[in-house]
């Protein structure tokens, strides 16, 4: 049984309100309180789970019960009364141009206002046969008409449905629409796509439904249901039974006469330099816009783009393809079960809300900033990241993950309880039922893979959320005062966000980073912030988030880096912002040129300690290695591999930016050829790529100064801040953070480094 929930906003402010939303199979009360998160890693080398109870005013129990979900990303139009549902549609055309993803196996409604529960309405669908068909129906009386010739997948069609109730006649049309560039397939073999039929019966039902919907409609419960997969372009409703001229007409990308709409949904308006929303616009008489629900996919090529122009910026009249998926997921949109207006004076840090409930329980988390900061140094949580990996499933589906890992997947019966549901949705690493890549991830949904204990089932250590805890319980018994915020918090804050504090530290894995949030740490470490890189393969895919709708991330994987799918041809610019995603290196922002380091490679079968080189030595770095001896190895332990440096790990390189007057503190050897050289350094492909062989596959560690009084130190490894809990925290890795910290807080000169 299921007891799970999640938060919003996921980073909350002193003062400020959170709901929680709550879910169990079972109906019945929970007890809650609220605690404080220091650390989750339940390896018996380290402290274990650690938490605080925090009173604050919370009931001692609260109501849960089942709260449904459903899933899959579609449209509808809240139309006046009759338009779409009765007024004009005795005599209609239904015109669309598809491109279907999923041919066969199952019902999915293209468009279509059929009401299960009351027996009414039509859909305009592919069959599960892979057919195209038409439905009318009311009450008892039901008429069918399908296609003969089956769909191809992943190919351009124009699709028309037309009916008469004064003649009792209908027609099927669909006519395929390959150009070189725009399906799967090309024009060279030849294909024959084109189909149609027209059928006179003896009784035609009236047309009459309920909410017109595109890529879904209902089912006897009123549930959605019948969802389609793939991209639907341009689409409406004629007054007329079309003939074939028309249709040839639309074909070539005219819009049908004026007179003759009762709705004409264009899917290129709307589109500006910023990107596009939800809102599918009616541009036909009426002004019926559709709503998108589960962020269908927009700035995606439509059925006429040539190849010539890569993004909507250009040719924005190519781009009005939009992709639907019956998995997609980005609100649950659940009732809260609570709403906790948190206290002024709370401790800025890392909270979750305790459940338990029949001898079950769950940790909801969320952050807490300072309405006013109060410490000096910051931390910042990596929540892009978090949300890139929410409830990733490659463990389970992804059979390269174990080459790439070097490990049997371990999972657990949670891990096999929540893969047999998969109900709350896919992370970026995921693919859509159809094979598509997943943009869009969201904290509006249950993050299973976000608890301070889980353990990731590809690797058997923590990823992201709770090895971050690590640090965090470092900081709180080492003594360090500090303010927890988010990238969130930056993504919106800026730079203003961070001139309160004299250090920022980043999580073990930073990897996704909007522009605004690049801009704001490097404009801080210019101004005279010291920044502390503590993480591997950081500042590296270009990730954005409307401005009013912060909850939801998203990301294209391109032709370049480390990535689990890659974006379709001229689809790799932002329908949230309108910018080129990919990897930032890509975009001439080397993380090199931030942080000194940048990612080299991964492996997950074991971590390296660090070796001290030459420059440690100098006098501008012998503060930072105060206690550590001269042949010391840093960090021959941890929790993440048994190494300080590991799992996916940064370089210095200065053909990508790293100042050159940084100084190349340690590195680490020994790798095993499980880390390879990743694929973004590979212009040819050839043997002695992996960590026994290439020299560029290390962790470096790095320290540089700024003109303005700002530092950067880099500690290029994911596993470097899970070295910190060992020995009780008492360790050369944390004596070198220790060395570091107090170095940026206290000392208002730092020795210049190279």
């Amino acid at each position: 049984m299921t007891l799970t929930g999640y938060a919003h906003p996921l980073n909350a402010v002193t003062g400020g309100s959170i709901d929680f939303m709550l879910h169990d199979d079972q109906h019945g009360e929970a007890v809650v309180d609220l605690v404080r998160l220091l650390h989750g890693d339940e390896n018996p080398l380290g402290p274990g789970l650690v938490e605080r109870t925090v009173a604050a005013g919370l009931p001692p129990k609260t109501r849960v019960g089942p709260q449904q979900t459903a899933k899959g990303s579609h449209a509808y139009v809240a139309a006046p009364a009759g338009l779409l549902t009765t007024d004009g549609l005795d005599r209609a055309t239904v015109v669309a141009f598809i491109r279907p993803s999923i041919v066969g196996g199952i019902e999915q409604t293209i468009l279509g206002n059929l009401d299960p529960q009351q027996s009414a309405g039509f859909s305009l669908s592919v069959s599960p046969d892979g057919t195209l068909t038409l439905l009318i129906v009311d009450g008892a009386e039901r008429v069918e008409l399908s296609l003969g010739k089956r769909l191809a997948p992943q190919c351009w069609y124009l699709v028309a449905a037309s009916w008469d109730r004064s003649a009792n006649k209908l027609r099927l049309t669909q006519k395929g629409l390959l150009n070189r560039w725009n399906s799967l397939v090309g024009t060279a073999p030849g294909y024959d796509l084109d189909d149609s039929t027209e059928r006179t019966v003896a009784s035609l039902p009236p047309v009459r439904g309920a909410c017109f919907a595109v890529a879904a409609s209902r089912d006897a419960d009123g549930r959605v249901a019948r969802l389609y997969n793939g991209k639907i372009d341009r689409h409406g409703i004629l007054t007329s039974f079309a003939d074939p001229a028309l249709l040839a007409e639309i074909a070539t990308g005219a819009v049908p006469p004026a007179d003759s709409l009762l709705a004409w949904w264009d899917t290129t308006h709307g589109y500006t330099d910023r990107g596009i929303g939800d809102e599918i616009h009616d541009i036909g008489p009426h002004g019926l816009h559709a709503s998108g629900v589960h962020r269908p996919i927009r700035a995606m090529t439509g059925w006429n783009w040539d190849g010539r122009n890569d993004s909507f910026r250009l040719a924005p009249d190519q781009y009005g393809g939009i992709a639907f998926h019956d998995d997609a997921l980005i609100d649950c949109g659940w009732t809260p079960n609570l709403t906790l207006t948190l206290p002024e004076d709370l401790p800025s840090g890392v909270y979750a809300l305790r459940v338990r409930k029949d001898g079950r329980e769950d940790r909801v988390p969320f952050f807490v900033r300072p309405r006013t900061p109060r410490a000096r140094i910051a931390v910042l949580m990596p929540t892009f990241t978090y949300l890139a990996y929410a409830n990733e499933h490659l463990a389970f589906e992804a059979p390269i993950a174990q080459a790439i890992c070097a490990n049997t997947p371990v999972v657990t019966h949670d891990d096999l309880e929540w893969k047999a549901e998969e109900t709350w949705g896919l992370s970026t690493y995921d693919v859509h039922s159809d094979y598509a890549g997943v943009c869009y991830s969201s904290w509006r949904r249950p993050i299973q893979n976000m608890r301070p204990n889980y353990r990731l089932p590809a690797v058997g250590v923590p990823w992201a959320f709770p090895a971050d805890l690590s640090l965090i319980w470092w900081l709180e018994t080492k003594g360090f005062e500090v303010d927890v915020i988010t990238d969130h918090d930056l993504d919106a804050g800026g730079l203003d966000l961070l001139k309160p504090y004299r250090a920022l530290l980043t999580g073990s894995h930073p990897e996704y980073y909007s522009l605004a949030m690049l801009d704001a740490v490097e404009d801080f470490v210019a101004e005279g912030g010291r920044l502390a890189y503590l993480g591997g393969n950081g500042f590296y895919w270009v990730t954005e988030t409307r401005d009013d709708e912060p909850w939801c991330i998203e990301v294209r994987k391109l032709d370049t880096g480390s990535r689990a799918w890659q974006a379709a041809p001229g689809e790799g610019y932002l329908a949230t912002t309108g910018d080129k995603s990919g990897v930032w290196r890509a975009r001439g922002r080397a993380p090199q040129k931030l942080a000194a380091l940048g990612f080299t490679a991964e492996g997950m079968d074991e971590s390296q300690p660090f070796e001290r080189l030459s420059d440690s030595f100098a006098p501008a770095a012998r503060w930072i290695f105060e206690g550590i001896g001269t042949h010391e190895l840093i960090g021959d332990f941890g929790l993440g591999l048994g190494g300080a440096a590991g799992i996916e790990i940064d370089r210095y390189e200065l053909t990508l930016g790293t100042p050159p007057h940084t100084m190349l503190l340690a590195s680490s050897f020994n790798h095993s050829d499980n880390y390879p050289l990743v694929s973004e350094e590979i212009g040819y492909a050839f043997p002695g790529r992996g960590g026994t062989q290439d020299p560029q596959v290390r962790a470096d560690m790095a320290y540089y100064t700024s003109a303005g009084g700002g530092a950067v130190f880099a500690a290029g490894s994911i596993a470097w801040s899970q070295a910190l809990p060992i020995n009780g925290g008492d360790n050369n890795v944390g004596r070198i953070l220790e060395n570091v910290l107090k170095g940026f807080v206290e000392q208002d000169q730092l020795p210049p480094s190279g």
